[in-house]
């Protein structure tokens, strides 16, 4: 052991090694596995897998885990030792190794496949780059083998199990248009699923912690995604690890141990009782955690919930300002103190490189492994294989168990599924097919311009796009576009035809903003079509409306396609999360394929002109046969 700059011994902790669970198998074994201990059940799946929170949920829910797949070796160890089945390393990325697990799991008669794949969303200029080689560079439009989330989906469609669970962060949809999930939720509809995404908070269900995560479900036996109600009560840290022993701190000693003497309180909580279902009478295992600096004791002891690391200087006396060693203002949230009457901050895998942000509300420590994975709501029988670091940073990227639990529960098999054979017809499909029918007319009338044509062309999307806010009547708007319609250049005598139309002086100091590529031919070119905002300094929302007229995929989020997508989900058009769930309702009219940039059109259409906030025109509506809020109104003879 050796004292290195940090402050404290620099020290790996002992490796815990775990027997495999009695009823795991090895692929060789698998077949008899079936016939025996995963005969007559329920088997799922659950590919990058980590350490088994989703397993874990999925079990509680009903299923019986036959395989686990991830890349990761303590992960691996820590599945195999806590579930049955087969718990396989495999890279499937890798065509050949999902060739591999598809024949491994050949005999078995998989009901549900789950899965976190690691997702990288689509940057706008990544999706149109490929669009572009799969259009014009002969490029396979299926080159996506190494995305992980295509190989998952691939494995779905070569499994092609009952039902289908996806967790992942919200990032992976909000920080690309949804690109990814609504290409997922498209490919899936196409083999005969229905499907639901959903944001969902874990406190809903019993996770102590502020944890938001995307759920995508898929069943092919009926379009039914029922969720149980939320919890009245949040479970709060105290009665998270409440109940776990007191440990002594000392400065640069070591903190907690493998096992320790538990007692239970009287007062144990309803979550404490769960957690130590199953756990050995008397003990806690892995209540340990990092050594303390002396300099972080001291600084524990100041803080309070509320305080930031860059109000530290105000509480720490003069010959203590060394304390505080990184910069308060380039972090300042690098430490925080829990509450015990609060939720958890979210716990990440960044945990297993610092505990800072996750500091006990009492004892002046970080929290302990045993701690984390109660955070994340691993009952206390549920052990970690590796170093104390490989234990934190499993319990940090796993899907918190009670969560899992609760998508998967909305998953288990109804008395009124659809009969096998027969062709299931999900709801949004068929609302989708109508907007899209509904487009493409709106597309052969005067409204042409208000959407992506077959043929986009730049300088036409640049006009719409420039005039989108500025109030001009459909048919002045028809005269001045019907001027650039098949132009693609904007030349200095089109140019004064179009400020000599404009209606107003409003509309013509818009159209005066087009001056710049006046007799500019070469930034009118197609190659060019991303520069033109830029030089025309567009806003964000005129550049938005520009990329989707030139047919981008992707979403526009504002007031009035929000309206529609809220009234069309049945959900207040007030709801304090619009704009987060508000692109989740968003998906499911959008969706994607080659026709979402025009739906995408005729949904800000009907936002703008039919569904209003007041006096709604329902009747000339092409959504409002499968509007909830029409079927709810009462008939009248």
């Amino acid at each position: 052991m050796k004292k290195g700059w940090y402050g404290v011994p620099l020290e790996r902790s002992d490796y815990l090694r775990l027997d495999p669970d009695e009823n795991s198998c090895g692929p060789e074994d698998f077949q008899g596995w079936l016939e025996g201990f995963g005969k007559g059940k329920r088997l799922a799946v659950d590919l990058f897998s980590g350490a088994g929170g989703l397993s874990f949920g999925v079990q509680q829910a009903g299923w019986t885990i036959a395989a686990a797949v991830d890349f990761d070796d303590p992960a691996l160890d820590t599945h195999r030792a806590n579930f049955p089945g087969l718990s396989l390393k495999m890279d499937l990325g890798d065509p050949a190794e999902r060739d591999r697990l598809e024949e491994i799991l050949k005999p078995a008669k998989i009901d549900l496949v789950a899965g976190g794949p690691p997702c990288q969303p689509f940057s706008r200029a990544g999706r149109n780059k490929i669009r572009d080689l799969v259009k014009n560079h002969g490029r396979d439009p299926e080159d996506r083998r190494k995305e992980l989330w295509s190989a998952y989906l691939d494995m779905v469609k070569r499994i092609r199990p009952r039902a289908v669970l996806m967790e992942n962060v919200p990032d992976m949809g909000l920080h690309d248009d949804f690109f990814v999930i609504r290409t997922i939720e498209d490919e899936l509809e196409e083999i005969g699923y229905a499907t639901q995404v959903r944001l969902v908070d874990a406190w809903n269900y019993g996770v102590p912690q502020h944890r938001k995560r995307l759920i995508l479900l898929a069943r092919n036996d009926v379009d039914d995604f029922t969720w149980r109600k939320p919890d009245e009560k949040r479970t709060t840290l105290r009665d998270a690890i409440g109940d776990l022993p007191e440990l002594e701190v000392i400065p640069t000693e070591r903190v907690g141990q493998r096992k320790l003497t538990y007692r239970t309180p009287r007062n144990l909580s309803d979550f404490g009782r769960k957690m130590r279902d199953g756990a050995p009478r008397g003990t806690v295992w892995d209540h340990m955690t990092r050594r303390v600096r002396k300099d972080d004791h001291r600084i524990f002891q100041v803080m309070e919930p509320d305080t930031k690391y860059s109000e530290l200087q105000e509480k720490l006396a003069r010959d203590e300002k060394k304390y505080q060693r990184y910069s308060a203002t380039k972090y300042t949230d690098k430490y925080k103190k829990l509450a015990w009457n609060e939720l958890s901050r979210t716990i990440t895998a960044h945990i297993a490189k610092d505990g800072y942000w996750y500091i006990h509300p009492e004892q002046l420590r970080t929290l302990t492994v045993r701690e984390a994975a109660r955070v994340q709501t691993f009952p206390d029988r549920f052990r970690f294989a590796g170093t104390r670091s490989d234990a934190f940073r499993q319990i940090g990227n796993a899907v918190p168990p009670l969560l899992g639990e609760a998508a998967a529960t909305v998953l288990r098999p109804l008395d009124h599924a659809t009969a096998q054979g027969t062709e299931l017809r999900p709801h949004w499909r068929e609302v989708r097919a109508a907007l899209t029918k509904w487009a493409e007319q709106r597309r052969d009338s005067s409204d042409w311009y208000q959407l992506p044509n077959e043929t986009p062309v730049p300088l036409h999307a640049a006009v719409v796009a420039i005039l989108s806010s500025t109030k001009i009547k459909s048919t002045a708007m028809a005269d001045l576009t019907a001027a650039v319609r098949k132009s693609k250049r904007l030349s200095s005598t089109l140019f004064k035809k179009l400020v000599d139309t404009a209606p107003t002086a409003a509309a013509r100091a818009r159209v005066n903003r087009l001056e710049p590529l006046v007799d500019k031919p070469y930034d009118w070119q197609w190659s060019k079509r991303f520069d033109v905002p830029s030089k025309l300094a567009m806003k964000p929302a005129e550049e938005s409306l520009y990329r989707l007229l030139i047919g981008e995929d992707l979403m526009l989020v504002v007031q009035g396609t929000l309206r529609v997508a809220a009234r069309m989900n049945d959900i207040d058009t007030d709801h304090p999360n619009r704009h987060s769930e508000g692109r989740v309702n968003l998906v499911k009219l959008v969706g994607a394929g080659e026709d979402a940039p025009l739906r995408m059109g005729a949904i800000r259409i009907i936002g703008t002109d039919l569904c209003r906030e007041d006096e709604p025109v329902c009747s000339e509506c092409p959504l409002v046969a499968h509007c909830p809020r029409q079927k709810a109104l009462p008939t009248i003879f």
